[in-house]
């Protein structure tokens, strides 16, 4: 196939317009929010309130009002009753979510197979990104574009929460502010991300971009706009590769992403299991660093 073609047909069909536009938005704020994630060690977190969305959306479908509400507040309910749980028995924060969010879901299972809808289970679970209309795209742009507007500019303070929250706490910032305030953060990012990769894969979203970059550099500013980039550029490739195969769009852009991540993990100068230096016989004269949390105030 002429490369050109690979990249200059798709754009012919207004779909795959609204396909790449909605990928590129969801892409940049779960990239920025997932450095964030990745450092804090809220994986499992972003995988839990990804799941347990589920009840709040059919609930909403019910209701009648906006499916983004429903998710939303799902999300949250999520995250809350975790952090109660957490603090107020023996068990440990990871079996907490494994039991909130997979007895959430189960409910939001139930209920689905219970009321009557239009709605297919596959695009909740796993997207439909080449089915959005106009308007998916300007919600998402709302959602997203507002998510991203806050953390970029609370961002100092949330890394120094992130890295030691102690600290944080004794030069006066607001911990329960910032701590709830990222919980929200992360639940409006996963309902942004719905139509596009369904909350089944978003949770890849989530973790990939950071945990890629966490490898390549060590200076949390450029990590953020590596994970930008490589979120996107994967996004882009992913939706273009599933065109031509015709295969599912939010699989496809996640398969990127996991490829990207392999091959940082496999040959990454400082950090690489095979160091490119190493392969073609030079030495590194670096040496590698932790992420450093100067950037952080």
């Amino acid at each position: 196939m002429d490369p050109i073609a690979f990249f200059v047909e798709p754009f012919a069909y207004d779909f795959m317009q609204r396909a790449l536009g909605m990928s590129l938005l969801v892409a940049a704020v779960c990239a920025v929010l997932s450095c964030y994630l990745v450092l804090k060690g809220w994986s499992l977190m972003g995988d839990a309130i990804s799941h347990a969305v589920l009840p709040g959306i059919v609930i909403a479908f019910v209701l009648g009002i906006p499916l983004a509400i429903g998710a939303f507040v799902a999300g949250l309910a999520c995250a809350l009753m975790t952090g109660y749980l957490k603090y107020n028995s023996r068990v440990k924060e990871d079996a907490v979510m494994g039991i909130v969010f997979s007895g959430m879901f189960g409910f939001g299972l139930v209920l689905f197979t219970k009321v009557e809808t239009d709605q297919h289970l596959n695009h909740i679970l796993f997207g439909n990104v080449l089915g959005v209309t106009a308007g998916d795209l300007l919600e998402t742009a709302i959602i997203a574009g507002g998510t991203l507007l806050v953390v970029l500019a609370k961002r100092r303070d949330l890394l120094l929460y992130c890295f030691d929250p102690n600290h944080a706490r004794a030069i006066g910032l607001p911990v329960n502010l910032l701590h709830y305030g990222l919980l929200i953060l992360l639940s409006l990012t996963i309902v942004s991300s719905i139509k596009a990769v369904g909350i089944i894969l978003v949770i890849a979203m989530l973790i990939a971009p950071g945990a890629t970059d966490y490898i390549l550099t060590d200076r949390f500013e450029r990590m953020l706009l590596i994970a930008v980039a490589v979120a996107c550029g994967s996004a882009a490739l992913g939706t273009l590769i599933s065109f031509h195969i015709d295969g599912a769009t939010g699989a496809c852009i996640v398969l990127t992403q996991a490829f990207v991540f392999l091959m940082v993990f496999l040959f990454s100068p400082k950090r690489g299991l095979w160091p490119l230096h190493k392969i073609f016989g030079r030495e590194d004269s670096g040496s590698p660093e932790h992420v450093r949390g100067a950037d952080a105030p």
